[in-house]
């Protein structure tokens, strides 16, 4: 991407806070000072309870910034609940046209996963607020490299291996609580010898068990080829026992490749991936 490029900044899961206001503030000055012009939805902040407005409206903020032959890359800066209401709004046809990336984390696990679905196109699980927060100094050069010097700072994450050695496949996936609201809807992704990624920031051992549960009951574990766990943020900060990787082991079986990495998810000093891109972990 060249310098001087427009950003997208878009808000498709819940409203930003009035509080927040600041914050989103540096991460426009820090956007310019490393050389990308951002370009502000009309719904960013809350306007009645967790609403920015509609999820009609959300998505035609997004399909705007996907017109725009200006814009060359999308951030979502938002998280929460609602992020899955945009999607029947979303105009498909037109995302896999384009050439532009759409960053997010957490609840938009839902949007990234729904266009990889319906698209075949990649999407970066990411958080750019994170510029903006304490590991924000190493932040802003592993995404400068990466952006605008064809670097790999940010993606490259360091893992290791808890059952097999290696695996390979696209990857899929991500927060775990959200990535299960497109359970039986046309914008759950084709496990089929996919790498899942799997991560959390709330729940704690009862909500685990649930969700791997229900992986297991749609037959997930048998059509994936690898599992790459980032971090359960409640369950570390609690000590939870038995912790993530046991739980997986056991509704996940003895036969897929399992790694660990401390370096996605939603602390402020997390990489990105990229979705619907195939990777090779040995």
């Amino acid at each position: 991407m060249e310098k001087g490029s427009k950003a997208a900044i878009v808000c498709c899961s819940n409203g930003q806070m009035p509080a927040n206001k600041d914050n989103i503030d540096k991460l426009e000055r820090i956007l310019l000072e490393l050389g990308l012009v951002p370009v502000f939805s009309r719904h960013i902040y809350e306007a009645y309870s967790v609403f920015s407005g509609s999820g009609k409206e959300r998505a035609e903020s997004l399909m705007e910034a996907y017109r725009d032959d200006d814009i060359k890359v999308i951030f979502d800066i938002s998280g929460g609940d609602i992020a899955n209401e945009v999607l029947p709004y979303l105009d498909y046809e037109r995302i896999v046209q384009t050439h532009k990336l759409f960053w997010g984390y957490s609840d938009l696990t839902t949007v990234i996963n729904a266009i990889y679905t319906k698209t075949g196109k990649p999407s970066v699980l990411y958080q750019i607020k994170n510029l903006t927060y304490e590991d924000g100094e190493r932040q802003m050069r592993n995404f400068s490299n990466t952006v605008f010097r064809n670097g790999n700072d940010l993606f490259s994450f360091g893992y290791h291996f808890v059952q097999q050695e290696q695996m390979q496949g696209i990857i899929v996936g991500g927060n775990i609580r959200c990535l299960l609201k497109l359970a039986g809807t046309e914008y759950w992704p084709d496990m089929n010898g996919k790498l899942l990624l799997l991560e959390s920031r709330g729940g704690e051992v009862p909500q685990m068990v649930a969700y791997l549960n229900q992986l297991k009951q749609m037959g997930v574990f048998e059509q994936i080829s690898g599992i790459l766990l980032g971090t359960f943020t409640r369950m570390k900060e609690r000590k939870s026992s038995p912790d993530i990787i046991e739980l997986v082991k056991q509704y996940a079986g003895e036969r897929l490749p399992i790694a660990v990495t401390d370096e996605i998810g939603h602390g402020v000093d997390s990489k990105g991936i990229v979705i619907g891109k195939e990777i090779r972990i040995i």
